[in-house]
């Protein structure tokens, strides 16, 4: 489901009754939700009904043997949710015909609840809390097996590295509980601290998000690149009151500088940027929050954890050189869900876990993203990173969104193709090489330009430099 309050009800109430909880994304294809409910093994789903169709056609060779259907006002009180469930069901269209035989519903599951006992369940902090599926940008989707102990450490860890005061915060929470960004940074640590989170359940709608802000005191807000910059594009943004706002966090994917220092003018707050990945509960490094302004790094190790940059061969490089950022904690996972072969390729015998991203570490400690490994782009000999040109090119006035990726060229191995939505209709692929040619290297300009109206995102707004390759 998307962010709504029957999701914590749920994740809480799985936890208390010792089951293990695997998040989807509810805008699953029936091919995406039928792999992650066989592949889990996963008995019992609670779906919204706007998704229930897509679960209906998957149902019958799937093991889901109890389903809870649940509507949008499901939680609300009296009148109010028979009226919002109307409208959306009747009026708005947004729920498809479906048929589930046996599905209960959310108010007679919840009504029966009430009257059971609860039985104590013991669990250790071995017991699995999660099996997190990747988002499959790199292939299959896979299980990420994150037990409590993960959870706990990465709540924990979290804790002790951002300055938040118990019961005083509110965080806007617009990216999906399902995902681990927002799943371990909002909803575990900041209800923890007994602060609140204010569910968007649908930030494209970027008027409507904005005028929900416009009603509440936020003292925190999270999300990625994509989000803060589509929040400063509308008018209605700078009319907020940004006075209480104390901790801006950025992750999923590289917060750009032009960004950064646009979200510092408009509310004050600097824009920092965190890094994690879903094997790591996810966080591993954060910037300090006494940061004034954005430094284009990804931070420093969170508390009991290590870190370090290895070549090819798996040999630790130094200050400033690029290779291959490695990770080891109690926050990190013990593993893929059922496939140990694919274990074997990320975790090392002396257990480092293999980011996938290309890093140096600075002589202060700061690390520094310059690509992920699979998105290099290799050109006559030369390592060209992605992020570098991205954010050259996002300085230009009439460039919204950009992605750099590699293409296949018989001279130099390949060569460099920008996708690029347009902030300025005006804007010719001369125009754009011309600016490349002023801030780059030769190598790295890029040869071909391609206008998108829209780029590939994941759920959270990550572009996915995969699919604009295939």
């Amino acid at each position: 489901m998307p962010n709504l309050i029957q999701y914590p009800i749920v994740l809480f109430g799985a936890f208390k009754a010792g089951c293990t909880v695997v998040n989807v994304n509810p805008l699953y294809k029936p091919r995406e939700l039928a792999h992650q409910l066989k592949d889990s093994g996963a008995e019992t789903i609670v779906i919204l009904a706007n998704f229930a169709h897509v679960l209906a056609d998957v149902i019958e060779d799937s093991p889901v043997r109890n389903v809870v259907v649940t509507q949008i006002g499901d939680c609300l009180g009296g009148f109010k949710r028979i009226l919002v469930n109307s409208v959306v069901k009747y009026v708005k269209k947004m729920v498809p015909r479906f048929q589930l035989d046996g599905a209960h519903h959310w108010p007679s599951v919840m009504s029966e609840g009430s009257t059971l006992n609860h039985t104590h369940v013991p669990l250790s902090h071995d017991d699995i809390a999660f099996l997190q599926y990747t988002g499959g940008t790199t292939g299959v989707s896979k299980g990420v097996v994150l037990t409590h102990r993960n959870m706990l450490a990465n709540m924990q860890q979290a804790h002790a590295w951002v300055d938040l005061r118990e019961g005083q915060e509110l965080v806007v929470t617009a990216l999906p509980l399902y995902h681990i960004f927002s799943l371990t940074a909002n909803c575990l640590v900041f209800l923890y601290l007994g602060g609140c989170n204010l569910l968007i359940a649908n930030p494209r709608d970027i008027p409507q998000f904005i005028k929900t802000l416009s009603k509440v005191t936020f003292t925190a807000i999270t999300g990625v690149n994509t989000l803060f910059k589509a929040l400063m594009g509308h008018p209605d943004f700078t009319q907020l009151d940004f006075t209480h706002l104390r901790l801006t966090l950025g992750g999923g994917m590289a917060v750009q500088k032009v960004v950064a220092d646009q979200w510092k003018e408009l509310t004050h707050c600097p824009l920092l940027e965190a890094y994690g990945l879903t094997e790591a509960s996810p966080a591993v490094t954060v910037n300090p929050l006494n940061l004034d302004d954005y430094n284009g790094s990804i931070g420093l190790p969170i508390p009991s954890t290590d870190i370090c940059i290895r070549d090819e061969d798996g040999k630790d490089c130094g200050i400033g050189d690029v290779g291959e950022l490695c990770v080891k904690g109690p926050q990190v996972m013990s593993g893929y869900w059922n496939r140990p072969d694919e274990t074997a390729l990320i975790m090392t015998e002396d257990g480092w876990l293999k980011t996938g991203d290309m890093a140096y570490v600075d002589d202060q400690g700061y690390v520094f993203i310059v690509s992920r490994k699979k998105d290099m782009i290799l050109v006559s000999g030369f390592n060209v990173y992605p992020n570098e040109i991205e954010d050259v090119l996002m300085e230009h006035a009439g460039i919204r969104e950009v992605a750099a990726i590699g293409i296949e060229d018989d001279a130099s191995g390949e060569r460099v193709k920008c996708c690029i939505v347009k902030e300025d209709d005006a804007l010719t692929e001369s125009d754009v090489i011309e600016f490349a040619r002023q801030n780059l290297t030769d190598y790295k300009i890029p040869k071909e330009i391609e206008f998108f109206d829209e780029l590939p995102k994941t759920n959270v707004g990550k572009i996915l430099h995969r699919a604009l390759r295939d």
